[in-house]
């Protein structure tokens, strides 16, 4: 698969997260697809249980993808998730084997305030 064709799927998969869309959300995940969550220490097996796992979850959820870099078989998409209104900054690792991915890892941190010792080279975000 090209990288523009990856860009593109990519670009459809946050689009239907965001929009609560569970079955074209999960079209670019491969039967065998495993997602991993570090800091809880959880790991889903099968396009299916992680579709599952998802369409559980009881918070409001919203997406906003900040950027998207990668090629070839190794993409990352950093972006805010908003659960009831909390962000939380996002890190997803995606492994394509073809046209779907086979691995995703997804990093969570937490919002916090700036430290003052940095205030004089910093600027808002």
């Amino acid at each position: 698969m090209r990288d523009d064709e990856v860009r593109a799927a990519l670009s459809r998969h946050w689009t239907a997260s965001d929009a609560n869309e569970f079955e074209a959300e999960h079209e670019i995940y491969s039967e065998e697809a495993v997602l991993e969550y570090p800091q809880s220490g959880e790991r889903i097996r099968g396009r299916r249980n992680i579709q599952a796992s998802r369409t559980a979850q009881p918070n409001a959820k919203r997406f906003t993808v900040r950027r998207t870099l990668g090629g070839g078989d190794l993409w990352v998409t950093e972006l805010v998730m908003t659960y009831d209104d909390h962000p939380y900054y996002v890190v997803s690792v995606m492994e394509f084997d073809g046209a779907k991915v086979v691995r995703e890892t997804q990093y969570f941190g937490d919002p916090f305030e700036p430290g003052p010792s940095r205030a004089q080279w910093v600027e808002p975000m």
